[in-house]
């Protein structure tokens, strides 16, 4: 309802109102339709950059684990090509260390410096030229010992024994090259660093091809994330490291080194996004001969906040561009507006009477045009009037009083035939009050002013009424009932009694004793309404009809409802056909009469012609 009352008031009839709406609402819609694609276009060209950015991130990660794979089975092919290196390693794998320090010491003594390359020192120097060694684990198979190289501790040889650990187990199940470290293997060398992934190989005998035993190496994952540091834009999102079956290798958010990565599901996904904590992006390189996965995932929420100033940027601009775009256009349509209404409340203003004004407007495109026809149409007009208005007038003027002189008598014989009635049937009682308003209705008669204020007509009414009222005693009472600021109001002689008149003649019922009759006065949106209302006999619709059709109807020589017509007449004649009465009638319930004329009096200009 708020939003209907708003409408109707600011609005619906209001065309410039209208544009301003319209215009705003192309404008805004073009904009931010404009700014959301440009928006998206932008951002994924972002993120796009982005995804970019963390592969080749990843790609740096996968070449340095390939660098560590390689590493591994070099050693073990130099191990190879080094036909004696070969014989002691094989030496080595398959007898107690005893017997291998015998076996060495025979050899240096049998063949000089030539002899003395030895399996061990061979793996302590290569374990010295990369620093993100922490142990190397030569594992035999047959002896089932272990020998570990620690960087900052001594070398050790552990023996395992298959009933009290389950090394040999492990050792011997084949399992992915790049894994993370077993936990019995920490436990049984010591090895607890939180950051560390292992590459192992399998050691074979050179001449037989069998498998006697495996070179294990831990490497330092923190050096993987060292790799990232090279990144020249900050890196978002995280990039981990997984074994074929899920175990974190490496992860630079430290969040799940050592676990099971928990969406291994996800990893394989052909959708953009996939649901992990987050929404997140996932991107995947596949090493196929070590088997490792290099997996980068960012969350939506990390990459948005790489587009956010874009979005604020957009926001902005869009923003002062809506105000641009509607401001300034509505500065103009306001002011065209203004210039309107002027005109519009000009013209209001000459209908209202007020001949004399004139539009001030210089400019000379299309309303300063409009303004100055009108102003010419005005001076025309008054020329007009000068000539033919006033007369017309005068000629109204007569006929006025020719209608006002023949209610006077009409009016006179009925309150004479009323106080003849009353005499006769009640006596001599109440003829005071009778003949004190009678007197008074005379005076108001006979005067020589053609017109009275409201106040004096309806005192007049009263003064009719109150004859009746002592006639009927209690069969007849009546109300009247008028605004105060009408009182003032000046208004044509005899313009309401001759409707009271009527009432009493044709509608009151003398065999009632509840016989009423209202009058009341009030002014409504513009119009002074004098509504007669009464209880009595009420008209037929047919009569009714022809009654209003005799009111409007030229005048004739026929005198049926004179009264009625000439009050009628009288209004329509000062303030144009528009105006009069109005009859509302229902058998048997009452008739209401309600005489209508406008609020401002324009009779004034009449009057002085």
């Amino acid at each position: 309802m708020r939003f209907r009352k708003i409408y109707r008031n600011y609005i619906q009839n209001n065309l410039f109102v209208k544009v301003i709406l319209v215009f705003a609402v192309i404008v805004n819609l073009t904009i931010i339709t404009l700014s959301y694609l440009l928006f998206n276009l932008m951002s994924d060209s972002i993120v796009s950059s982005e995804l970019n950015n963390q592969k080749q991130a990843m790609e740096r990660v996968n070449r340095y684990m390939e660098q560590k794979y390689d590493w591994v089975q070099n050693t073990v092919q130099d191990i190879y090509r080094n036909s004696l290196l070969a014989s002691n390693a094989s030496y080595f794998l398959r007898h107690s260390y005893s017997d291998y320090a015998q076996y060495m010491l025979d050899q240096n003594y049998a063949g000089g410096n030539e002899g003395a390359v030895d399996i061990l020192s061979y793996l302590a120097n290569r374990m010295d030229a990369d620093p993100d060694i922490q142990n190397i684990l030569l594992y035999s198979t047959d002896m089932q010992q272990l020998y570990a190289f620690n960087l900052n501790g001594p070398r050790r040889l552990y023996k395992t024994n298959p009933i009290r650990s389950y090394i040999p187990d492990i050792m011997a199940a084949e399992g992915p090259v790049a894994a993370t470290p077993n936990v019995w293997i920490r436990g049984l060398i010591g090895q607890w660093n939180t950051q560390l992934y292992s590459m192992r190989a399998q050691v074979n005998d050179k001449n037989t091809l069998k498998n006697i035993g495996q070179l294990l190496v831990y490497f330092d994952s923190g050096m993987v994330n060292r790799s990232l540091d090279r990144q020249r834009t900050p890196l978002k999102g995280e990039i981990l490291v997984l074994s074929p079956d899920g175990q974190v290798l490496s992860d630079s958010a430290n969040r799940y080194y050592g676990q099971t990565f928990p969406y291994m599901k996800q990893i394989g996904s052909l959708r953009e996004t996939e649901l992990l904590d987050e929404p997140s992006y996932i991107s995947t390189l596949t090493q196929n001969k070590a088997g490792f996965l290099v997996v980068g995932i960012t969350p939506k929420s990390a990459m948005a906040e790489a587009y956010a100033g874009l979005q604020r940027a957009i926001i902005l601009i869009s923003s002062i561009c809506i105000l641009v775009a509607v401001i300034i256009p509505s500065i103009v349509i306001v002011s065209i507006a203004r210039r309107t209404n002027r005109i519009v409340h000009f013209m209001r203003k000459v209908e209202g009477g007020d001949l004399t004004a004139r539009l001030q407007d210089a400019r000379e495109d299309e309303l300063g045009q409009i303004s100055q026809s009108f102003n010419e149409m005005l001076d025309e007009l008054g020329r007009h009037i000068d000539r033919e208005y006033k007369a017309e007038l005068r000629h109204k003027q007569t006929e006025l009083a020719a209608l006002q002189a023949r209610v006077n008598p009409h009016f006179l014989y009925n309150t004479l035939e009323v106080i003849r009635m009353r005499a006769v049937s009640q006596g001599a009682v109440d003829v005071g009050e009778m003949i004190y308003s009678l007197a008074a209705l005379f005076r108001n008669s006979v005067s020589a002013k053609a017109e009275n204020t409201l106040g004096e007509e309806l005192e007049m009414c009263r003064l009719y009424l109150e004859l009746f009222r002592i006639r009927y005693k209690d069969k007849f009472s009546y109300v009247i009932d008028c605004e105060q600021e009408l009182l003032a109001v000046p208004v044509s002689k005899l313009l309401l009694q001759p409707i009271v008149e009527n009432y009493i003649v044709h509608g009151m019922d003398s065999r009632r004793k509840n016989n009423r009759l209202t009058i009341e006065a009030a002014q409504e949106n513009g119009l002074i309404r004098v509504r007669i209302a009464d209880n009595g006999k009420g008209i037929e619709p047919e009569k009714l009809a022809s009654v209003m059709r005799r009111l409007k109807a030229p005048e004739t020589e026929e005198q049926q409802s004179f009264g009625l017509r000439s009050v009628h007449e009288r209004i329509a004649l000062v303030h144009g056909p528009g105006y009069g009465l109005g009859i509302e009638s229902m058998p048997g319930k009452g008739t209401s009469v309600t005489v209508t004329w406008p609020a401002a009096d324009h009779r004034e200009e009449a009057g002085d012609v």
